[in-house]
């Protein structure tokens, strides 16, 4: 009988959940002893009511808020204080890994959170030190599970289903071993919200922390031995939150935030939430890099949240409350001279309206500075010119105000800058020949040859059009996809084409790219570039190849937190390098092309090694001593035997010789795509899954089954044309294994052929 142990997601919370029971759990071998409610000594506190327990144990009560990936509050778990007033206990799943979260006492009071100051994944524990804020904070005894018998009456509290601070009591029903530690099992219903929080007696001590939920039973749960902490407490292994929350972390030889707010950097992207320290909640982000002296040109594409907000550049700065700024707000722009840190000391120089301007979309601010006048542009159109001479140098960067919530790109400072928009002839041409294409389902692809140079480009004028013509905004902007995705498929197509290996990186960049259109691949592959030199600056000139591998671990692991993903591990996110670069989380074989990567930078030759079910690498030595390595778990060295004992436990076989061969830069390519199809697949996502076709077509562009398989997923999305092309192709193909009789019949489902009244 197999026991299994899985994450599930309910109410937005990752849980620890046994599958299987019985197997799970063994009896202890012995009874406990010391009954609950004897006091051999006098020293316990005098026993309480049930209700008495609620309210002495809700003083103490923390509610947990853990953010997702996007910044979004993922849910709500629980915890609780203990001695010395400013320590929280909670589960580690709770918080998760690399997580931002938040902290709020019962009295509705949010404390700032300074450190972990301690966790154990075995038990599945962490300890975060707070900032009580001068507040003396009520905490609860630490007891254990020696203290404790079956049958004994117990309280737990949290935030079921996100009910904060609520309460149930009930007994403990049994001790059992659980993946070789001992818990609590208890017999009281257990909810999601429910983890982190404390199992007390009714002296109010704390013997448990809720952890387990078992999916047989919804009132069988399971709590971890709070004597655990004792030991924790005293080796504390303390990170700064600053260390902790890894997702999106800036990157300060860039950017120098100022006055609030949470700014995140995404490879060539900047994100900002929460509202800033300054008046009207204004927050700034300073680029590191200086302007050119004298004349220059400041540019940046941003898109708002909420178009009532302001956000936008900022220049001739003093890097706290003066500068000038311009910026969109309420769907206008506006040109203001910030004199000073309140309302008072700003000097609003001019608010216009623009047609050029389009709200909830990105839009390009440029201003352009001289020692005579200041000229601000939206979307390469002039919009205001001051000859305010207030400042007259200063930094350059990026700020907003208010509630505002906004995305930040291509920010750009140089003495000229490019155009950030199709030229009126471009845009002309263009827009005739989208004038000349039939219908939507007619699109056949050789008539979207015109649009690859320029395929982001079209796809923004495409997107442009869909606002004025509502009737065709649908068709138009999956047009505007396809023109992305068969620009992202011939990019993949000239890598697979190119004399030499696959370029893996950028392969896999690209891949990303089919779903997040704005990704920058060269922004990535230049981060990756200044991240190897990062390491090398810190080598001697002969290090050998075993320094070099152990800088690399260091340098990922210890010193920048990357980690293999197990709180949100399905997450689409873990596929995308570019989010596990910015993350510092994803699944096996994303960190293994990041390692390659890295490595190869290094002067290192790693190769991939696809073990069926779980992807690691091996470090191929110049003398021969080749290394396997996991790096879901922290470039863990790993041996011959534990690689079997992985294959046994993923398909049930024997590691077999082949098991261990170098798996090709394409084949990690196709490993790739199969995860993405099958989280899409599982989405039911049928746009998604065509554009992994296609990705898959660049790259094995003569595999007659992806043709077919593509042929199906256009007609299914109503691209009749497109689907009557693959199904064309692969029939004059001829391809071997293919059922060409059932490929005629799905073509003549859709063109029927003609009928005779004869």
């Amino acid at each position: 009988m197999r026991r299994t142990r899985t994450h599930t997601v309910e109410a937005g919370l990752v849980f620890w959940t046994l599958l299987w029971l019985p197997a799970a759990a063994q009896e202890l071998p012995k009874a406990l002893e010391t009954p609950q409610d004897t006091v051999p000594d006098g020293s316990d506190p005098p026993r309480l009511s049930v209700q008495q327990t609620v309210e002495q144990v809700k003083r103490s009560l923390v509610a947990i808020s853990v953010a997702a990936r996007d910044g979004r509050q993922q849910g709500i778990g629980t915890g609780f204080i203990i001695s010395p007033g400013d320590l929280v206990v909670t589960n580690l799943h709770v918080i998760g890994e690399g997580r931002e979260f938040t902290i709020e006492t019962a009295q509705g009071v949010q404390l700032p959170v300074l450190a972990i100051h301690a966790s154990d994944r075995f038990h599945d524990l962490a300890v975060i030190r707070v900032d009580p804020q001068g507040q003396t904070l009520p905490h609860l005894e630490l007891g254990g599970i020696r203290q404790v018998q079956q049958g004994q009456t117990v309280v737990v509290m949290g935030s079921p289903l996100g009910l904060k601070h609520s309460a149930v009591s009930g007994v403990i029903s049994a001790i059992r071993k659980v993946d070789g530690k001992e818990m609590l099992q208890l017999a009281m219903p257990i909810e999601p919200g429910n983890s982190g929080g404390p199992v007390v007696d009714l002296h109010g001590r704390v013997h448990g922390v809720v952890s387990l939920k078992s999916v047989l039973d919804q009132d069988v749960g399971f709590a971890v031995d709070a004597g655990q902490l004792g030991p924790l407490l005293e080796k504390p292994n303390p990170i700064s939150v600053e260390r902790w929350v890894t997702i999106g972390s800036i990157n300060r030889a860039e950017w120098e935030p100022r006055l609030g707010a949470r700014w995140r950097q995404r490879g060539g992207h900047l994100l900002v939430s929460g509202r800033g320290t300054g008046f009207g909640g204004r927050s700034l982000c300073m680029a590191q890099r200086k302007p050119p002296a004298n004349s220059y040109e400041l540019g940046v594409a941003v898109k708002l949240d909420d178009e009532s907000g302001a956000a936008g550049l900022i220049f001739h700065s003093d890097s706290h409350d003066k500068h000038y700024g311009f910026y969109p707000t309420g769907g206008q722009l506006r040109l203001t001279c910030f004199r000073g840190p309140t309302v008072y000391s700003w000097q609003i120089l001019e608010t216009v309206s623009s047609k050029h301007y389009r709200p909830g979309h990105w839009n390009h601010l440029k201003v352009h500075v001289t020692d005579e006048k200041i000229s601000c542009y939206v979307n390469d159109h002039l919009v205001i010119e001051s000859t305010d001479q207030t400042f007259a140098s200063g930094r350059v960067g990026l700020a907003k105000f208010r509630h505002t919530g906004a995305s930040f790109r291509q920010f750009q400072v140089a003495q000229q800058l490019p155009p950030s928009q199709l030229t009126p002839g471009q845009t002309s041409q263009l827009v005739t020949l989208v004038d000349g294409l039939p219908e939507f389902e007619q699109i056949e692809p050789g008539q979207l040859e015109p649009f690859h140079n320029d395929g982001a480009a079209v796809a923004e004028m495409l997107e442009r059009r869909a606002d004025l013509l509502e009737r065709q905004a649908k068709d138009m902007r999956r047009l505007a996809g396809d023109v992305h995705v068969r620009g992202v498929a011939k990019a993949l197509n000239k890598l697979a084409t190119k004399a030499g290996e696959f370029d893996l990186l950028r392969g896999a960049l690209l891949l990303a790219k089919m779903d997040e259109r704005d990704l920058d691949v060269e922004a990535y592959v230049n981060q990756l570039d200044k991240m190897a030199q990062e390491i090398k600056s810190g080598l001697p000139r002969d290090s050998d190849e075993r320094t070099r591998l152990v800088a690399l671990n260091a340098y990922l692991f210890q010193q920048n937190g990357y980690h293999g993903s197990r709180f949100e591990y399905y997450h689409r996110a873990n596929s995308y390098l570019n989010r596990v670069i910015d993350d510092r989380e994803g699944i096996p074989v994303t960190l293994s092309v990041l390692y390659m990567e890295m490595g190869r930078k290094l002067g290192l030759k790693i190769d991939g090694v696809g073990l069926p079910g779980h992807f690691v690498v091996r470090h191929v030595s110049r003398d021969g001593s080749d290394q396997l390595l996991d790096v879901f778990e922290g470039g863990k060295f790993i041996s011959r035997q534990q690689a079997e004992a992985i294959v046994l436990r993923h398909v049930g076989r024997p590691l077999q010789e082949e098991d261990l061969q170098p798996t090709p830069p394409k084949e990690i390519f196709r490993r790739m795509v199969r995860n993405l199809g099958a989280l899409a697949e599982r989405d039911r996502d049928s746009e998604a899954l065509l554009r992994y076709v296609d990705a898959m077509i660049g790259v094995f562009p003569q595999e007659g089954g992806l043709r077919h398989d593509r042929g199906v997923l256009r007609a299914m999305t109503g691209r009749k044309a497109a689907a009557l092309a693959d199904f064309d192709w692969v029939l004059k193909q001829e391809i071997p294994g293919l059922d060409l009789q059932k490929v005629h019949e799905l073509r003549l489902r859709l063109v029927p052929p003609a009928t005779s009244n004869d």
